[in-house]
């Protein structure tokens, strides 16, 4: 049994671990060499992958199923994303020039769009060109080019913001890491140029946002509530904070 086990590509290995972790809740790396066996260096792969795709938890010597409280939240977020992916994509008409900012509640929209003839989009995201061009209805994709920033996982910079410049859009689609009621998004990162650039050259901006990230106060601010139109969320929004948002002027839409 050991041979066959052996003999088994990288995915039924993995399908196997997570068999195991079903019926035992944990199992060791010294384990699972001796069951494949195989080196350590491939089981710690192994187990790397499986926890990036938020299957299980490392832990020392071995992993753990992923909790299901964690689990339960992961699914939660994703359900959200998805909820205000579908409600931004009803903003798109067709033959729209749009701007899709980096960041995962951003990337959601992509799959969205392949309904919608004669799009031209515009993103600083390796991950969202790369979506896009999976498309049927094949829009045209622009990359704003610049320098890589590991941070935010996009392109930044000021050949970034001359390329922006260089266009005109209908809309801009970006996310933020958190909410400051008082002043607009915030953000971790400090290359908050090109954003700015983004909100310039766009007719509409649209915010997408988990409501979770609502009163979250980043050290640097992106966008201020006068550069912003639309804000859309999750039903979890308070009425309160709805109510204040739309005060600024933000027309703010809640996605069932």
């Amino acid at each position: 049994m050991k041979r066959n086990l052996s003999q088994r590509n990288t995915q039924q290995r993995r399908q196997h671990i997570m068999q195991l972790l079903q019926q035992q809740g944990e199992v060791s790396v010294e384990q699972l060499v001796q069951c494949f066996e195989t080196s350590e260096v491939t089981i710690r792969k192994d187990l790397t992958a499986l926890e990036s795709n938020g299957f299980l938890l490392r832990r020392y010597g071995g992993a753990i199923l992923m909790p299901k409280d964690i689990l339960d939240q992961d699914e939660l977020l994703s359900q959200q994303k998805l909820a205000i992916a579908k409600m931004a994509a009803e903003r798109i008409r067709e033959h729209n020039r749009i701007i899709v900012d980096s960041g995962s509640t951003t990337a959601a929209l992509i799959k969205q769009l392949d309904g919608k003839q004669g799009l031209v989009v515009m993103t600083n995201s390796l991950s969202v060109a790369t979506e896009l061009r999976s498309l049927e209805n094949e829009p045209t994709l622009l990359m704003t080019g610049g320098t890589w920033d590991t941070h935010s996982e996009s392109f930044q910079g000021k050949v970034a913001e001359q390329v922006l410049r260089s266009y005109d859009f209908d809309q801009l689609f970006i996310g933020a890491d958190g909410i400051d009621l008082e002043r607009g998004t915030t953000t971790f990162n400090e290359l908050i140029g090109l954003s700015q650039v983004m909100a310039e050259v766009s007719r509409e901006v649209i915010v997408m946002v988990e409501s979770q990230k609502i009163g979250r106060r980043m050290p640097n601010l992106e966008l201020t509530w006068d550069q912003i139109d639309v804000l859309i969320t999750d039903n979890q929004i308070s009425a309160q904070d709805k109510q204040f948002i739309e005060n600024l002027g933000v027309q703010v839409l809640v996605a069932e």
